[in-house]
């Protein structure tokens, strides 16, 4: 079987790329001619919004799975670029579907990785959220990834064409920016620890309600839709269990080597912050056999220790 990852130099390409390769999948990946991909594939340039480009190397691959992973993919950037997420995560997407309803090979499976913020203003009653839940975003970035699943749908049934949507709800692990929250607590609390900041960690909104999982259970899930999910059919991926961002930082926090003193900070505040995202996710269960298997101690603690080693190695090439 044979994969193409359409925008794979992200945090979470890496991830897939490695899932597929150990499962027995040969693998091509796609990623801007700026960036690099560090994982062992075959590895093409492409940028989505140069439509042209797009069906040669669809031909050329003629893969069984494309999994669309490029997207603006941050909620903080889309408040301050809309036109640049619109323009990455609507036309891009709009780009891809249009190659791949042209490509020489007819049979090809498309997942569509979305979000579970699509879900946005949650009426009182709705969590855990099944896929059949009405979607109003709250934010630029769901807005454009609820576009893309409705187009998703669109060419499936107007086309015959062979696409599942994703939506993936919060996830993370080693390796991710610092402009999530997760990374971005366990970053602090090494930076601290590295002796580069005062013992005080800066935080936004603490009680908001997310589901989170970790990065390396959720590209095992794209795997597993991949492979077993049923062609036109809306996924969320997710742990199932929304957590406190409070109780995560105190997580956090727990394995931190010295005492951090905790401070809000006005300019982490977001424009809009839904209290409670909570998925179902008993389709996928049932159609493909998936669960998170990983906890989120586990989580977090892998992301720390990711940080302080990057600040390590950093402090190393300095002579320190």
């Amino acid at each position: 079987m044979k994969a193409l990852i359409i925008g794979a130099a992200g945090f979470v390409g890496g991830y897939l790329i490695k899932e597929l390769s150990r499962s027995g999948w040969e693998v091509h990946a796609t990623c801007l001619p700026n960036e690099e991909i560090h994982e062992e594939c075959c590895v093409h340039t492409l940028d989505i919004l140069k439509k042209e480009d797009i069906l040669p190397l669809v031909d050329e691959v003629s893969p069984d799975v494309v999994y669309h992973l490029a997207a603006q993919s941050s909620v903080a950037l889309s408040w301050k670029r809309p036109q640049l997420t619109a323009e990455i995560n609507i036309i891009g997407s709009i780009n891809l579907l249009e190659a791949l309803r042209e490509a020489a090979k007819k049979d090809i499976r498309t997942v569509l990785i979305g979000s579970g913020e699509e879900y946005g203003y949650i009426r009182e009653g709705a969590c855990p959220l099944t896929e059949s839940e009405s979607l109003s975003p709250g934010n630029v970035y769901a807005a454009t990834k609820a576009c893309q699943g409705m187009l998703g749908s669109i060419y499936a049934r107007a086309y015959k064409m062979d696409i599942i949507m994703v939506r993936a709800f919060n996830h993370s692990g080693p390796g991710q920016a610092s402009i999530f929250v997760i990374s971005d607590f366990c970053r602090q609390i090494a930076e601290i620890e590295n002796g580069m900041r005062e013992p005080v960690i800066n935080v936004g909104n603490l009680s908001a309600k997310r589901d989170f999982t970790d990065v390396r259970d959720v590209v095992r899930a794209y795997r597993l839709l991949g492979e077993k999910g049923r062609t036109g059919c809306i996924y969320n991926v997710g742990r199932g269990k929304a957590a406190e961002i409070r109780s995560i930082l105190d997580t956090a926090l727990s394995f931190a080597k010295l005492p951090i003193e905790v401070k809000q900070d006005p300019g982490r505040m977001r424009a809009s912050d839904i209290p409670l995202i909570e998925p179902d996710v008993s389709r996928i269960s049932a159609d493909t056999g998936w669960r998170a298997g990983i906890s989120m101690e586990q989580t977090v603690e892998d992301t720390l220790n990711y940080w302080r080693g990057k600040l390590m190695s950093y402090g190393a090439s300095l002579g320190k």
